[in-house]
């Protein structure tokens, strides 16, 4: 069985619609712990091929993607472009595209 957090956060990274992010950090408070980030970020490094999660449309508080291996950002960098975001110096201007779930 499942963790009541895990589930919630992969429910709420499905749930973040094309064109839109969520950071680490707002996506944990949203499941539940406020100061979830770090264990958002294991959930989505462990469980996204698994839950088939849009893992690109998660980014850092400032609106910058950090994943450090360079192919797996490009490729982040792409599937946000396809999605119509716009992203200057690797970062997202989290003001014209955070999703904010109700």
């Amino acid at each position: 069985m499942m963790d009541p957090f895990t589930e919630n956060v992969i429910h709420i990274i499905k749930s973040i619609p094309k064109g839109k992010v969520m950071t680490y950090g707002q996506i944990g408070a949203a499941a539940g712990r406020a100061r979830g980030a770090r264990q958002v970020s294991r959930i989505l490094h462990s469980l996204s091929r698994k839950y088939d999660l849009p893992w690109h449309r998660v980014i850092s508080a400032d609106g910058r993607l950090k994943i450090k291996d360079v192919e797996t950002r490009n490729e982040q960098l792409e599937r946000l472009y396809e999605e119509g975001l716009e992203i200057l110096d690797g970062r997202v201007d989290l003001e014209a595209y955070r999703y904010e779930p109700l």
